[in-house]
């Protein structure tokens, strides 16, 4: 018996026999890799349990597990999910009731693609690039293409970096006034072309200058010397000169001053000395008045110079040493005699002058006494002439 079974005969009754029960089996092996649905979010979606036309009972998992979002399953076997947030998002398969995978789908959300915002920058006379984000977020992946031109006729492809959301493009024709830019951006939903113009010359904006160095001058406390370095995205042509402005200011300040250059360094004449200062520089098309100026480089720190300062010397450099002895030379008791020549006359001088202030009060107390005196005199005059008047009037007959 058991040879039986194993015959060729046999295998091939019972293989025939199991695909007469399971008729879905047909297209099972087709599907062994799920595909993928992409619907938009907030709409009703519906997902077929395979291509199969015969209606049999089947039972939907999500992600594996048998809780589902708000959904119905119709006749046909088909699931319908109403209102599908982010939620719903996920890989589904549909089983028959002996539990065998009929059909797997992996489904997406998301929203069709909108208007761009676009923005370009344009660092030198020959390069543009052009950078955008998403006024809508679609949660799907997306491809761009973009193209920029002046002239209808001169259409040139902008390469696009999808990962970073920007586009590039070299030697566009500055002299034509107004250049447009066309990005187109497509997902599984739909697609969408975004319009942008604008006037290169207006848009030129120079990156900052590079390696900003800060040096004090010698013997100048109120000088210092600033050099720097063209963009390295910048040509070095003569064609294309750049201006160059540099502030500084005393660290802690409010106030900036400013200075001009269009070489590649300058003079600082009017630091202030002994403070720490800062000092920045950018740069300008020099030939464009209507360009941008570039972004402040990072600022640089520097004191200008300060004479040395001589150290005042401490008691122990001022202590004689252990095998000093005093001499007796003549030069010493020269020394000596000199210093008390000069206390001599000090202390002279200071006796005149007390002499001579002594002399100035006594003459003062004296000058007082005298007019004090002399008015007293003048008074006495003058009451005796008043009595003689007097006794010869009444000597005289009436």
């Amino acid at each position: 018996m058991p040879g039986l079974l194993s015959s060729p005969v046999c295998l091939t009754f019972i293989w025939f026999l199991s695909w007469s029960l399971h008729p879905s089996c047909s297209w099972i092996q087709a599907d062994e890799v799920p595909e993928v649905q992409y619907e938009p979010l907030e709409s009703n979606v519906t997902l077929a349990c395979g291509e199969s036309q015969i209606r049999i009972p089947v039972v939907w998992h999500l992600n594996n597990s048998s809780v589902l979002p708000w959904h119905k399953v119709t006749s046909d076997g088909r699931l319908v999910l109403l209102n599908v947030d982010q939620s719903a998002q996920g890989d589904y398969s549909c089983y028959d009731g002996s539990g065998l995978l009929l059909h797997s789908v992996s489904l997406r959300l998301g929203y069709p693609p909108g208007e761009l915002e676009i923005s370009c920058q344009v660092p030198n006379h020959t390069h543009v690039r052009c950078s955008w984000m998403e006024s809508v977020k679609t949660f799907l992946p997306a491809k761009y293409s973009a193209f920029i031109w002046g002239n209808v006729k001169d259409r040139k492809l902008c390469v696009v970096d999808v990962s970073n959301n920007h586009c590039d493009v070299d030697h566009l024709a500055f002299w034509q006034t107004i250049h447009t830019l066309e990005i187109t951006e497509t997902n599984a939903l739909g697609s969408w072309t975004t319009y942008s113009r604008f006037r290169l010359h207006e848009l030129l904006k120079p990156n900052p200058p590079e390696s900003v160095v800060v040096v004090e001058e010698e013997e100048s406390p109120k000088k210092l010397v600033v050099s720097w370095a063209n963009p390295t995205s910048w040509p070095l042509h003569h064609s294309f000169p750049l201006l160059f402005q540099i502030r500084y200011r005393p660290n802690g300040s409010k106030y900036w001053s400013e200075i001009y250059s269009e070489d590649h360094g300058a003079v600082i004449f009017d630091a202030l000395a002994g403070h720490l200062h800062q000092v920045q520089v950018r740069a300008r098309d020099e030939v464009n008045p209507g360009s941008q100026w570039s972004e402040w480089t990072p600022t640089v720190l520097v004191k200008p110079w300060e004479a040395p300062s001589t150290p005042e010397p401490t008691e122990e450099e001022c202590e004689f040493p252990d095998d000093f002895t005093f001499s007796t030379k003549p030069e010493t008791s020269t020394a000596k005699s000199h210093s008390s020549k000069h206390e001599d006359e000090g202390n002279l001088g200071l006796v005149i002058l007390l002499v001579l202030f002594s002399v100035f009060i006594l003459t003062t107390v004296l000058s007082l006494i005298f007019v004090v005196w002399m008015r007293q005199r003048r008074q006495e005059h003058a009451t005796k002439q008043e009595l003689t008047s007097m006794v010869k009037m009444k000597s005289m007959p009436i």
